[in-house]
């Protein structure tokens, strides 16, 4: 790391030459749209079934949102919530609600009501754009909301036709953004310090929390995401990633940073990935390990020849050496890569050498499953003593927590000085992940110290989920830990002491569970057991995940 020089009186390069119009501009990705659109306005920048916009069109478009928004009245400081899959107005949103001054909620559409609506409370939201399908839950939201924001509705044509009719009363986007005229002369924040996006994750402990990306922090990411994906020009990105999870890990910016096609994609199906894929000739995708195994899964009819090799960026649980020898041989190039909603998505990549590309398989499998080193955005990244911060020795075993520093670190968390302070104690931002750093400064996470499940690519609280199962009548103890699953990665495992003389079936509790959690996070398998606990009662959840994992 660079040594931190103080300010101290002007020298020769400092007097009389300092910032101003000409030479200094906040950061933004929102100059991204403005030169593709510039320079590129007749590429093909989005196709999504019988749309297909090319970069004038986005860019006129999205600032036709923007300022539609202005004229309600939404500015700096406002909140605009979006409900929507990998549509269009997705990407839209990424660009009009900033060019408003206003900041992006995108909420996940697998969320239950009662969180949506405490999501759209907390970040006082002022408008909602939302895709019919989930006018349900939304409806279900606003009943228990305090406010009741602006509703923008979007039909897509490709939705499921039992949603066409849902309807909350609210304004059709198309005729929304009507309202706006492409030449208006939209804000640049007025700082690159300025809130882009808020994103909100999984509530580990308790109510989720408010995670706020800056303007500088998306930029950069954005173009860090260039380099770490070797993403060329023109590049054709499909969508599997969801855009609600950390703005897809800042990829709406990224791909229209190099005036690529942004390939949208309603839901992650392996028949219509192949299709896609072949017909637009996709050069990039994203997502966890579940869209892997999905593509692979695939039958064989319904696979398409590749005609390019396609970089597949996968977080999450590292893939197991057969998954990585089956994508190799479809097609795919695999980069791993590691972060979380605080670092605006990936901050680490497992940079891989040419050399380690002659390993033996099995060598290979092990190298690919190490989290890796910083992205070229990220300033700092150590493995150390959370009590005495010091970095752990570099030995490939001592265990420390992953810490990171930089300008794609979130400015904090939104109304919560305390965790924002906790967080970012010492300095650094500490991730609550353990791991170990080896010799070539390469970090392997080996625990999560918050006991996180990652399930398809989403966080699940076990604190969350055995809150549900204590609720049920006849349940005395109970401790939720991961356990390992091909499909999904990892799905939630309830170990449950039943209450003298109660009883209670696996499908009880899992249909009891259901009232109170969203489908994903029900736990897959309930085992009835004496729990093991310590002298002071305490659950040794590390002997629970050890019995899961051999179950």
């Amino acid at each position: 790391m660079g040594r931190q020089v103080s300010k101290k009186a002007l020298n020769k390069y400092e007097n009389g030459l300092g910032q101003n119009a000409a030479n200094h501009q906040p950061l933004t990705p929102l100059l991204f749209l403005e030169r593709a659109a510039q320079v590129y306005p007749d590429y093909p920048a989005v196709v999504h079934g019988a749309v297909k916009r090319d970069y004038a069109s986005l860019r006129n478009r999205s600032v036709q949102l923007a300022h539609a928004l202005t004229k309600r009245g939404i500015g700096r400081g406002d909140t605009v919530a979006a409900i929507l899959p990998n549509i269009p107005e997705m990407l839209e949103c990424h660009y009009g609600v900033p060019m408003a001054g206003a900041v992006l909620n995108t909420i996940n559409t697998r969320l239950d009501a009662p969180t949506v609506a405490y999501i759209l409370d907390h970040g006082e939201a002022k408008a909602v754009v939302v895709d019919r399908e989930f006018m349900p839950v939304l409806r279900a939201a606003l009943a228990e909301c305090a406010a009741k924001p602006i509703i923008i509705e979007v039909q897509d044509a490709l939705a499921p036709e039992a949603v066409h009719g849902e309807s909350l009363g609210g304004q059709e986007y198309e005729s929304f953004i009507d309202q706006g005229c492409a030449d208006f002369a939209w804000v640049m924040p007025g700082d690159e310090w300025d809130a882009i996006t808020l994103n909100y994750t999984s509530g580990t402990t308790g109510k989720p929390k408010g995670v706020v990306y800056h303007h500088r922090g998306a930029c950069l990411l954005a173009t860090g995401n260039v380099l770490s994906a070797g993403m060329g020009k023109h590049p054709s990105y499909l969508w599997t990633l969801p855009m609600f999870h950390c703005n897809g890990w800042c990829f709406p910016w990224t791909v229209t940073a190099q005036a690529g096609l942004h390939v949208c994609l309603r839901a992650v199906r392996g028949p219509d990935m192949w299709r896609l894929m072949a017909e637009h000739a996709v050069t990039h995708m994203c997502g966890a390990p579940i869209v892997m195994a999905t593509l692979l899964a695939t039958p064989a009819a319904e696979k398409r020849p590749l005609t390019y090799q396609v970089q597949f960026v996968v977080a999450g649980a590292p893939p197991p050496e057969a998954v990585l020898a089956a994508m190799k041989e479809a097609g795919f190039a695999v980069c791993h890569v590691y972060g979380l909603t605080e670092v605006y998505g990936p901050a680490v990549v497992n940079e891989w050498h040419s050399e380690w590309g002659a390993k033996p398989a099995a060598e290979q499998a092990a190298l690919m499953a190490r989290q890796g080193v910083r992205y070229l955005a990220l300033e700092g990244l150590d493995v150390m003593d959370p009590e005495t911060m010091a970095p752990v020795p570099a030995d490939g075993a001592t265990m420390g927590e992953v810490m990171m520093r930089g300008n794609v670190v979130m400015k904090g968390y939104l109304k919560d000085a305390a965790a924002t302070q906790s967080a970012f104690a010492g300095g650094w931002f500490h991730t609550g992940d353990l791991a170990v750093k080896y010799p070539d400064g390469y970090i392997q996470l080996k625990d999560r110290s918050k006991d996180i499940i990652i399930s398809g690519g989403e966080n699940i609280s076990s604190i969350e989920v055995e809150d549900a199962l204590y609720k049920h009548p006849s349940v005395a103890v109970v401790a939720v830990v991961a356990k390992p699953d091909e499909k999904w990665g990892e799905t939630p495992c309830a170990f449950v002491e039943l209450k003298l003389g109660m009883a209670a079936t696996p499908e009880d509790l899992i249909n009891f569970a259901r009232q109170h959690l969203a489908a994903f996070k029900l736990p897959r398998h309930i085992v009835f057991a004496e729990l093991p606990k310590t002298s002071t009662g305490k659950i040794q959840k590390h002997v629970l995940r050890a019995q899961a994992r051999a179950q």
